[in-house]
């Protein structure tokens, strides 16, 4: 641990930025900024779960359909996390933190079957495109287009990932009845 006593920037202040984007507004994107962090650490955490877990004879396809998956997810909250910081905020980090401020919830410890897995994935990915949304237009609201441009192409990565969940997850399959039985 690091034996620097000086704070440079308490995590839940908002400094001025050079990107003249008024404080108070900033505060109130920031703060929705460190939200979808939390979430897309959580969604990352629960993918990463499920890619060391997932069993089956479909196993190798669906452990790289998650390995791509969480690393969508890490790929967005960078994103994210520099997009506040560049607004004079804290991105929000460390376990606790990243729980306590997240609107969606990890499953938990527990091994479910794969289509269990995937049902809660696709539940956290709705919550998170809804939530992304809410964003987006917080952000245009007032007046940041940037953050919600950005938000807009994490959206569209994150409704593509969502979708192809809903495919595995379909009824439809080439596998015989009998050969599940």
């Amino acid at each position: 641990m690091s034996t620097q006593k000086t704070v440079r920037q308490q995590a839940d202040h908002v400094e001025e930025n050079e990107l003249r984007l008024d404080r108070e507004k900033a505060e109130q994107v920031v703060d929705a900024l460190n939200t979808e962090l939390a979430n897309a650490y959580v969604l990352y955490h629960q993918l990463k779960k499920h890619h060391w877990v997932v069993e089956g004879a479909e196993f190798l396809e669906l452990h790289v359909f998650l390995e791509e998956a969480y690393e969508h997810a890490e790929e967005g909250a960078d994103l994210i996390a520099e997009r506040a910081q560049a607004l004079g905020g804290v991105p929000v980090s460390g376990p606790t933190n990243l729980e306590q401020r997240a609107t969606v919830e990890f499953e938990g410890e527990d091994v479910y079957d794969v289509r269990t897995m995937f049902q809660n994935d696709l539940e956290i990915y709705g919550d998170i495109i809804e939530s992304m949304r809410d964003s987006i237009e917080l952000a245009e609201n007032l007046g940041d287009y940037a953050s919600a441009e950005i938000l807009r192409e994490i959206l569209v990565e994150v409704e593509d990932d969502a979708h192809h969940f809903e495919h595995y997850l379909e009824d439809d399959t080439l596998v015989l009845e009998e050969a599940t039985h």
